[in-house]
């Protein structure tokens, strides 16, 4: 995934998808070509927020002395996380802008540090990192070993080719039967269409077949290519791709919506400061002013939760 600028500014159309449960980081893409219209990467909407004593009292001791807080962070394509400038390599994206407001609502600093989606909660338990971003779904069974603070509502869609007219809108997986759907490796969409594949069976109807990439530009490739009908991955992920002309793709349906969150390792002493900080931003406008900037406004969350159950 690590192309060469020159390769990445020829491949704009396969702008790659991160996910609830997404895996590599995309190639770079220019900001211009990156954002859909009336999206600006570089426009600053956090700078202005300032430390909340009463939030910032929250925090453990020991972490308000030290000042930094450590985040593994999937950095991949937008509007989660990306990298508008290659020469640059500095992140932008919704994940990005939140966790720098939350951040100076508790007086902290942020080493951030680029990981491999699929290593992030793994290394939480460890305390290589003291939290998680990369547009985790909240999800039944990884609430087991993780602890979310909730900061959006994205989930699960599809996506197809623009020129498709056969698909036009998915909002059941009985409407794949007989398709060839890709997927990321190792997430939340390739464990729900695995585990589901019996509704077609049961509706007396051929499988579809499930193919996963571990490369999430060669899943779009082929899709483009007509190798595979259709891809699921993240909502926002899908709406902004679909937003590009060059990219060639149509948004067919939501399929189930998730909670996303900052990840901890279970039984983390940090979530209600988390908690109070998010919903700190939400109060004062600037929850509201990421999201319009980023094009998710449909994802805005009343309330942040710390460790709501999955949604039904």
């Amino acid at each position: 995934m690590r192309l060469a600028l020159a390769v990445a500014a020829a491949l704009v159309p396969l702008l790659a998808l991160t996910a609830c449960g997404s895996g590599t980081a995309g190639h770079a893409l220019a900001g211009a070509a990156a954002s859909p219209q009336g999206i600006d990467p570089a426009r600053d909407v956090v700078s202005g927020e300032q430390k909340v004593d009463a939030i910032a009292a929250l925090l453990p001791a020991d972490v308000r002395k030290a000042g930094t807080l450590r985040v593994g962070s999937s950095v991949g394509t937008p509007p989660s996380a990306y990298y508008p400038d290659p020469a640059t390599r500095k992140p932008a994206g919704l994940d990005i802008d939140v966790t720098d407001a939350v951040a100076r609502v508790l007086g902290l600093t942020v080493d951030r540090q680029e990981a491999a989606f699929e290593t992030i909660l793994p290394a939480l338990s460890s305390g290589k990192y003291d939290f998680g971003t990369g547009n985790f779904g909240v999800t039944t069974a990884r609430l087991k070993t993780i602890d979310f603070v909730t900061y959006i509502d994205d989930g699960q869609g599809f996506a197809v080719r623009r020129d498709n007219t056969a698909l036009t809108g998915v909002s059941t997986l009985q409407q794949l039967c007989g398709l060839t759907v890709g997927t990321g490796a190792g997430t939340t969409f390739e464990t729900t269409l695995n585990t589901q594949k019996h509704v077609c069976a049961d509706a007396g109807k051929k499988p579809y077949t499930v193919q996963s990439f571990s490369d999430s530009a060669a899943l779009l490739t082929s899709l483009q290519q007509g190798r595979i009908d259709t891809v699921m991955s993240t909502i926002n992920g899908l709406r902004y791709q679909a937003a590009q002309p060059a990219a060639g793709t149509r948004f067919v349906g939501e399929f189930h919506r998730l909670d996303v969150g900052f990840a901890f390792a279970k039984g983390t002493p940090l979530a209600p400061a988390f908690q109070a900080a998010v919903n700190q931003l939400i109060k004062d406008g600037t929850y509201q002013r990421i999201l319009q900037k980023w094009g998710t406004a449909d994802s805005a969350i009343p309330q942040s939760q710390i460790d709501p159950p999955e949604h039904a």
